[in-house]
């Protein structure tokens, strides 16, 4: 298919994106954008949620590991499964229950200012580094098969994207990204299950046949037991998913900042359970879809490449027939919007509320407020632009594993300090709260680079955030006094 005849259709795509955008954001204001009014439909919110919850990354990454892994990537998928119910039934109630907009102005009213403005940085440092990064993955493969073509450089690519993002985004906020994410879910999942389908026909096999020869090559394998000290023992995969969860989607005011735009406490719980359940059945789809793609190219003599992450994108875009590099296309914009809209969103509202302190300036007019807050959304926006071009010049693709890893060192502090207020009503010494913030993550990154050699032979995998969380813990546990009732 013609590059050019796949740049209109992404274009067109992008007005419909826009039309929505027009649509919801009448009438907008400040809580319009940072909550939606309280008014979104929770069944919405759950389907879109799935679009920000599997990024481009996911996208490439996860079908790419299925020759090596099998389904193994099942367990963390368990894991999350579980920090969803604890999110549902033991943060949600705690945010609604103060009638929050900002999920960290919880740790202001439980502890103090300075506890507030540190879980709040954290936040911004990981949302901002993970986020920008995972829209330059996927801008660098829309650049490679699609844009490089058609002669377009890619600081320009990069600026054009963010340029959409930011106007679709603009006066809506949430109320508009729970729309379009419904779009965006919907062009991912639909990406998966045709090309599932091209794959078999081009074997001519039925969707039974195909799962009975992946089933067949053994890709259907799940659960690590042999060796515990392994990174991805099953007990540390699950027991790390559902940290995950708990901290990258509950203690993730761009994540949270949707859920809390749904009217009540009962309906945002729905939503979180939908989403669970339908969130394990995408992944079981692109594990399909990994081993899959796997057998047609072992059936067609066709070598498998050296990264893993080119796997979904070589087979769509050279061996299937036409359609199957659209869709890829689709899909993988499909999978950056999401990443960058809720972002941009999310970083908007905690910067607006969180740093400056937009909701208790009595003293601002309306007015003001809007006019800071779209400086703001715009400042963000070019922050995330210098960062892509940054990592153009700086980062291999070794390099982007490890960063996201140090992004994910960041939620440790916010596992920390929620789980400290909500279990304890023990009061901080707040002046050296950030201090124990910083620590943690520093012991975690040395203990994960001399484990193997300290504790015979032992790797941590994504237990090492609960690890975080732990010390954490502790460190606060250390400077504070019984002196406070619960918050």
């Amino acid at each position: 298919m013609s590059p050019v005849i796949i740049l209109l259709i992404v274009l067109f795509y992008f007005l419909v994106l826009l039309g929505i955008a027009f649509y919801t954001s009448r009438g907008a204001n400040n809580e319009t954008f940072f909550i939606g009014q309280k008014k979104s439909n929770w069944l919405l919110v759950a389907y879109g949620m799935i679009g920000t919850s599997l990024s481009g990354v996911t996208f490439m990454s996860v079908p790419g590991e299925v020759n090596a892994k099998g389904f193994a990537y099942m367990q963390v998928v368990i894991g999350y499964f579980i920090g969803y119910m604890v999110v549902a039934f033991v943060l949600l109630p705690l945010y609604y229950r103060l009638n929050l907009t900002s999920i960290y102005s919880y740790l202001q009213s439980r502890f103090g200012n300075t506890s507030y403005k540190t879980g709040a940085g954290f936040f911004l440092l990981s949302r901002t580094l993970g986020a920008s990064i995972r829209i330059y993955l996927v801008l660098i493969v829309l650049q490679h098969f699609l844009l490089d073509a058609l002669g377009i450089p890619f600081a320009v690519s990069v600026f054009v994207i963010l340029l959409m993002i930011l106007l679709y985004t603009f006066n809506g906020g949430v109320k508009t990204i729970v729309w379009t994410d419904t779009l965006q879910t919907t062009g991912m999942i639909l990406a998966l299950v045709i090309t599932i389908a091209l794959i078999a026909s081009e074997l001519n096999f039925s969707f039974g046949s195909l799962l009975s020869a992946i089933t067949a090559k053994g890709y259907t394998s799940i659960f690590q037991t042999q060796d515990w000290k392994a990174g991805n023992f099953f007990l540390k995969q699950i027991l790390g998913g559902a940290f995950v969860t708990i901290t990258m989607t509950g203690l993730d005011q761009e994540m949270m900042q949707k859920n809390i735009s749904v009217k009540n406490i009962g309906d945002s719980q729905k939503n979180m359970l939908f989403f669970s359940v339908i969130l394990v059945a995408v992944n079981l789809l692109f594990l399909i879809l990994g081993a899959a793609l796997y057998i047609f190219l072992e059936a067609k003599g066709i070598s498998f490449p050296a990264k893993t992450d080119e796997t979904f994108s070589m087979v769509a875009l050279n061996y299937l027939p036409p359609v199957a590099g659209l869709v890829f296309i689709l899909g993988l914009v499909s999978a950056l919007f999401p990443s960058a809209d809720g972002a941009l969103t999310a970083l908007t509202s905690s910067i607006c509320i969180d740093i400056l302190g937009m909701k208790d300036r009595s003293d601002w007019s309306e007015e003001k407020k809007t006019k800071t807050r779209r400086i703001v959304h715009i400042s963000v926006t070019v922050l995330f632009l210098v960062l892509i071009l940054v990592y153009q010049q700086v980062i291999t693709s070794s390099v982007i594993s490890t960063i996201l890893k140090v992004a994910g060192y960041t939620y440790g502090p916010l596992l920390g300090l929620f789980a400290f207020g909500i279990l304890t009503n023990r009061k901080l010494k707040e002046n050296i709260v950030p201090f124990i913030c910083l620590l943690s993550p520093i012991i975690c990154w040395v203990l994960a680079q001399n484990s193997v050699a300290w504790f015979n032979g032992y790797q941590f995998g994504f237990e090492l955030l609960a690890v975080n969380g732990l010390l954490t813990f502790i460190g606060l546990f250390i400077i504070s006094k019984n002196t406070m009732e619960r918050g």
